[in-house]
């Protein structure tokens, strides 16, 4: 894939696909030491790896779904610093809000505005009226910011693949603002 599709911008940042020159930042993202202890350990230590990654669950899942994990840049400067999207998993009953930003785009309130960029496409665009959200119960960072955005709480799930407990939220897109 590399034509670049700009899924939604916002006054700081640019949602877009990710492209076959994006594998290096996207192998920088997966192996970030937060993303592995708070999300995976998707086990990627090349260039050609990362590419076979996003070809598998990115692209794969941009042609299924109509939607994906967008890599998200800084919208004046051109520079990446993480990625957000909607994922879709067999065990929840519609598509999820995921997101990861690498240590320089933390703190700074970017995972808020990425996140209710992604509401809004969800709700306009296509045409989703709820998003879910799962995050492990000790990343309060990512609660805090799914709770900005308007998730509630709605139990736990224990993941299908390690059988970790995680904190699972909704989210009604009729409520969105924007």
């Amino acid at each position: 894939m590399n034509d670049v599709h700009i899924v939604a911008e916002t006054q700081r940042l640019r949602l877009r696909r990710f492209v076959d020159s994006d594998a290096g930042f996207y192998r920088q993202m997966l192996n970030d030491p937060d993303f592995i202890h708070f999300i995976v350990d998707r086990h990627i230590d090349s260039d050609a790896a990362a590419l076979a990654d996003m070809q598998t669950r990115v692209y794969a899942s941009y042609q299924k779904h109509g939607f994906g994990m967008y890599r998200v840049d800084m919208a004046e400067t051109g520079q990446p610093v993480g990625m957000a999207g909607l994922v879709r998993r067999d065990f929840l009953d519609g598509p999820d809000l995921g997101y990861a930003l690498l240590p320089a785009g933390r703190g700074q309130g970017l995972a808020t505005e990425a996140g209710a960029a992604l509401l809004q496409h969800a709700r306009d665009d296509l045409r989703l009226a709820r998003l879910a959200a799962v995050t492990v119960q000790e990343n309060t960072a990512s609660i805090r910011v799914l709770q900005r955005l308007g998730f509630l709480d709605a139990g736990t799930l224990v993941w299908p693949d390690s059988g970790e407990t995680c904190a699972l939220f909704d989210c009604d897109l009729s409520t969105v603002v924007g």
